[in-house]
């Protein structure tokens, strides 16, 4: 009972050890918890919301759209759970200018259904629910109405129908038809678009960029008032795959069985079944044409009989009057009058030859039988002509029929095509590889700070050791004293810990998650196992520190124990040696340095904490100046253009005619700007059409005129870059790098991301959905988004192949030639402001879609999550210096009471010896502080390189302002630490402290 009171009231007497080793803890568990707990909380609540939602998990393209034999072979297929067809068609409508949305048929399986807001759903004809972007960008309410007309390639499916219309192949069969959408609409709901989570008045809303091939909204419908039995796409739920999180590897796993399945077997036997069925469209319509053509010629010819029969039929009466009007002479001149009279009763038998002769004559004698004649033989002969051309025509369609109709392309994707699903998932993995790397730092400070406490702990409790020992207490008995005080402490503050991780920092990150993503249904959860394992991991480290501190007394006997420990023998140090230095030092300063470097262990302890509470903050505050930089060198240096402008391809020239006419251009370039997928070629099947396979990256592909392919420079700095070490980039010189018809140009933030290089192929999609395997010729510095520039050539070569001439909407090889220049860079004159309001006035045009303004992006380029995540990692970071440093000094002064009295006794007052400690904390905080800079550098380099973010490429940059911060912050909290040293040597009793120990 005794050694127990005597443990406790030691455990009294330590409190500031105590306390530090909880902070240290407390700390160290709210970082390793926190940012996980916070991404973990918007994973799970993300994926209960796809789930209730029904977000598919397989999606199913056609460039020839989808028949219900399609949708019946998907449901054949193992481990398909549920298909749903679905209909869509794009729209436009004015709305301070021309806009563009989709019509969506909301699905009746149960599949991407919209999260109802605000309203109702629709459920009549002419009834649609919009998003909260939509309400926000028009002004609108919920019983507003609107009107839109549909565009004349309203989707993939009407784009192939209406390709080849005059051929007949448009149809698979005579019913199949085009989806068709009311045109007079009513808002009766607002919903969220499962698909997208985007919050429309956060971070994307301001930086995203749309570019032709994506609609601005999206308008969901009810299947009534819905016409068209030809599916845009099919949407597939696999099975089991609920029960996994949609961000996880099983996940994935479980999917890729179906979409493997799919590409395997399905797909090919479609491809070549629907290319069939416009086959046999083509011939039934080409034979239908060919069977009207005959029935409308038999026709024809009938007439044409009827009318020459009839004409005949006149000439053969003439004929007949004529010959027996010469019978009725003959016999009027001969004797009897009875012979006649016979005569004139019957008309004289003429041979055919005498007839056909009569006729010619009487119809040349005619003018109107004449007439009547060549009318019919003109008839007759243009008859003859027009079947005989019809024939050619349609024998000529016939041989064509198969080159025209090109090879059908099925496109399988899973959710990560899905832009906000993927930004989603790559934000919170990016912020969740921070979350794993400071606990790190954490907890190796944690060690270091518990092996000082605890080692100057059981160095204080020397003789009290040796008397246990040697009254017959076991070394594990007397060593649990140390033990148990560590495990408390690690336990209380790995418990506030775990309220700091799995509350506070989560809810300071959902509430930033939030401005960004709408997450419906988000609650904090606590994760027994991560929490337990959280607190185990710095228990495990701080007990080590412990029973390694209890080793190296304990090995000793109880008779070594119960002596005093012998001083540490001098020695001379390194700075003795350079003799000009160290005869101009004083008394003081001299015994401050050999304070310092002979007691190494105290120097590696406090070097190293002070070090690596530095470099924390010089990382957090790297990773915050790298994204405020971004949008400066983007929209600033990298592009040097002020303006681009894109419009429909039908608007290209008016939006061209109208910034012309303006008169604020100095210079501009003509290009053609898609939205596009750049895939890893071997990160899957390249026929396949897997967007979304995790080498799969958004791009904006750029086409710049074969004439003008020097001018891109001029619009655009293309500085080529290979990778370096420490978050940097090896750049090279300005202008060195040049757009040829060798291969593309892929943006640095692109190609990071996915580990592209010079070089290297890649699989590009365009605009239409067309897919070709290019090469990289180099790639190019950028930051924000992912250009990929190809020259108008090149662009030819890719997508008009063979294989691109079998996909959708591929153009012909005259077409290749020409291709539509949709978009314009130019450089404006006037003020930034001027600019940004020129930028804004083009977008009320109803030429021009979309018109962004560098000077307005570069100012209002915001990234919020990564902001407020640097603000937590420097917060914490700064209590850690904190904690540290009051550790550090505690358990120097405990080390050197004696001392400290010994200068009492020898006259100093409080002050002298307030400076004789605290200068020699001091220069050790400096020292750890010039260390702690570099390599707070190469922290946030390493970081910042783990940050593989779409469309976005940390280019590392610290600011002179960021370390003199850190530096600053570090000494401020030394000289905090100061002000709760000093009273402790302020109580220092001379006397008692220099009383023996034995």
């Amino acid at each position: 009972m005794a050694f127990v009171k005597d443990m406790l009231r030691m455990w009294a007497h330590s409190w500031k050890r105590f306390i530090s080793i909880a902070m240290i803890t407390l700390l160290g568990v709210a970082v390793l918890t926190g940012i996980y707990a916070g991404c973990r909380d918007a994973f799970r609540s993300t994926d209960r919301f796809f789930d209730a939602q029904g977000l598919h998990d397989v999606q199913v393209l056609s460039t020839a759209g989808l028949s219900n034999g399609d949708i019946a072979a998907l449901r054949k297929v193992n481990g398909v759970a549920k298909v749903q067809a679905e209909r869509s068609q794009e729209v436009t409508f004015d709305l301070d200018g021309r806009k563009s949305a989709t019509m969506q048929e909301i699905g009746t399986n149960g599949i991407d259904q919209p999260y109802l807001q605000e309203g109702r759903m629709p459920k009549k004809a002419g009834e649609i629910a919009v998003t909260r972007k939509f309400i926000r960008d028009s002004g609108k309410r919920i019983g507003s109405r609107l009107t839109v007309t549909p565009e004349s390639a309203s989707s993939d499916t009407s784009d192939t129908n209406d390709t080849n219309g005059a051929d007949g192949t448009n149809e698979t069969n005579g019913t199949d038809e085009a989806p068709s959408f009311p045109t007079k609409l009513t808002i009766v709901g607002v919903v969220l678009d499962p698909q997208n989570l985007s919050n429309p008045d956060g971070y994307s809303a301001m930086t995203s960029f749309r570019s032709t091939a994506t609609t601005d909204y999206t308008f969901f419908a009810p299947s009534d008032g819905v016409t068209g039995t030809l599916y845009t796409s099919a949407t597939l739920l696999v099975k089991g795959a609920a029960a996994e999180s949609t961000f996880d590897e099983s996940y994935e796993n479980t999917v890729k069985q179906v979409t493997d399945r799919i590409d395997g077997t399905v797909k090919t036997d479609r491809q070549k079944a629907r290319r069939q069925e416009l086959l046999d469209a083509g011939n039934k319509k080409i034979a239908d044409a060919r069977a009207e053509a005959d029935k409308k010629f038999a026709d024809a010819q009938s007439q044409i009989d009827a009318n020459r029969q009839q004409f005949n039929q006149q000439v053969d009466q003439i004929v007949s009057m004529q010959a027996g009007a010469a019978a009725a002479g003959a016999a009027a001149n001969g004797a009897n009058a009875g012979a006649a009279a016979a005569a004139g009763a019957t008309t004289p038998q003429l041979d055919e030859t005498t007839r056909e002769t009569m006729r010619e004559t009487i119809i040349a004698a005619s003018l109107e039988l004449t007439q009547a004649k060549q009318q019919l033989d003109q008839a007759q002969s243009q008859l003859n002509e027009q079947k005989a051309s019809t024939e050619q025509t349609l024998k000529t369609k016939e041989n064509e029929l198969k080159t025209s109709i090109p090879q059908v392309r099925w496109y399988v994707q899973d959710r990560q095509s899905l832009g906000g699903f993927s930004a989603l998932k790559s934000d919170l993995d990016s912020i969740q590889s921070l979350g794993n790397a400071f606990p790190i730092v954490f907890l190796l400070v944690a060690v270091m700070m518990s092996l000082t406490a605890m080692a100057r702990m059981v160095e204080e409790d020397r003789s009290l050791i040796g008397t246990y020992v040697g009254l017959g207490y076991g070394r594990l008995a007397v060593a649990s004293r140390y033990l148990l005080f560590a495990l408390l402490a690690c336990l209380i503050g790995g418990g506030l810990g775990l309220i700091a991780g799995f509350l506070g920092i989560p809810a300071f990150l959902l509430v930033v998650l939030q401005g960004m993503y709408v997450m419906p249904g988000l609650r904090l959860e606590y994760d027994w196992l991560y929490g337990s394992l959280g607190i185990a991991l710095f228990v495990v480290g701080v007990l080590a520190a412990t029973i390694y501190a209890c080793v190296q007394e304990m090995r000793q006997t109880p008779a070594s124990l119960l002596r005093p420990k012998a001083p540490r023998a001098g020695s001379r140090i390194l700075l003795e040696r350079i003799r000009p230095v160290w005869n101009r030092m004083g008394f003081l300063s001299k015994v401050t340095a050999r304070n310092i470097f002979r007691f190494k262990s105290r120097l590696i302890m406090t070097v190293g904490g002070v070090a690596g509470c530095t470099a924390l903050i010089v990382c957090g505050l790297a990773i915050n100046d790298t994204v405020a930089d971004l949008g400066i060198k983007q929209y600033r240096d990298i592009y040097q253009y002020d303006l681009m402008v894109v419009s429909d391809d039908s608007d290209a020239s008016a939006m061209r005619t109208k910034v012309a006419s303006d008169g604020r251009v100095t210079s501009s370039l003509d290009v053609r700007i898609e939205s596009g997928d750049l895939t890893v070629a071997g990160s899957g099947d390249g026929d396949s059409g897997k967007a979304g396979s995790s080498g799969s990256e958004s791009i904006q592909l750029v086409a710049v005129p074969e004439k003008h392919l020097s001018d891109l420079g001029e619009m655009v700095t293309l500085q080529p870059v290979s990778s370096g070490i420490l978050g940097t980039s090896g750049v090279g010189k300005t202008g060195s790098l040049k757009l040829d018809d060798d291969g593309v140009i892929v943006a640095q933030s692109a190609a990071s991301a996915l580990g592209v290089k010079a070089g290297s192929k890649v699989r590009l999609t365009n605009g239409d959905g067309v897919q070709a395997t290019a090469k990289v010729s180099a790639v190019n510095r950028n930051l924000i988004g992912s250009d990929v520039y190809v020259s108008e050539t090149y662009y030819a070569k890719l997508f008009d192949s063979k294989d691109a001439k079998n996909t959708k909407n591929s153009k012909s090889s005259e077409d290749s030639e020409a291709l539509t220049w949709n978009a314009m860079l130019a450089k404006l004159s006037g003020s930034d402001t001027s600019q940004t309001d020129y930028a804004e006035s083009l977008e009320e045009d109803s030429s021009v879609m979309k018109a962004v303004s560098c000077a307005h992006m570069a100012d209002s380029f915001k990234f919020d999550l990564m902001g407020a995540v640097v603000a937590l990692i420097v917060a914490l970071a700064g209590g850690l210096a904190l904690v540290v440093l009051f550790t550090l000094a505690n358990t120097n002064v405990s080390e050197r009471v004696r001392e400290m009295a010994t200068l009492k006794v020898l006259g100093f007052f409080d002050r002298e010896v307030h400076h004789y400690v605290n200068r020699e904390m001091m220069i050790l905080t400096v020292m750890g502080v010039i260390l702690g800079l570099p390599l707070g550098r190469l922290v946030g380099g390493m970081l910042t390189m783990a940050l593989n973010m779409p469309s976005l490429y940390f280019e590392v940059e610290v600011k002179p302002l960021s370390y003199v911060i850190a530096a600053v912050a570090t000494m401020a909290f030394a000289l905090l630490v100061q002000l709760f040293v000093n009273p402790v040597l302020d109580r220092i009793d001379p006397i008692s402290s220099l009383k023996s120990v034995e």
